[in-house]
């Protein structure tokens, strides 16, 4: 059993930066892949971007690509999202989920957090 819990949301303009975290509970964290994904109002849950339980691989949407980086610190049971150069578009509640795979697809992944709420105001 994994227990997430997200932070680091808020309100920013567009341009700026935020980094969201997502603290695991349990032993068994760094055996997990990790990813990001994120809900507009009356949109459907989408892929930001995902981790490999080693942290040697990362996979983006891309929407994201060259702006987001996802990053993990096993020691810590921590998965990391820098979001740099944000754009309006980019508001959303912001969900971590651990899964075994680190794929965009949401099926995959086993355990999922409650969310942070990222605006971006233009």
């Amino acid at each position: 059993q994994v227990q997430l819990v997200e932070s680091g949301g808020g309100l920013v303009q567009a341009g700026g930066s935020l980094r969201l975290s997502c603290a695991a509970s349990g032993r068994t964290f760094s055996s997990y892949a990790m990813g990001w994904f994120r809900q507009a109002p009356g949109k459907e849950r989408e892929f930001v971007a995902a981790i490999s339980w080693s942290g040697g691989s990362t996979y983006y949407a891309d929407s994201v690509k060259g702006r987001f980086t996802i990053s993990r610190d096993n020691a810590k049971n921590t998965v990391y999202l820098q979001m740099n150069s944000l754009k309006p578009e980019d508001t959303a509640v912001y969900y971590c989920a651990a899964g075994q795979l680190g794929s965009y697809y949401l099926g995959e992944y086993d355990y999922w957090g409650q969310g942070t709420q990222v605006t971006v105001s233009s």
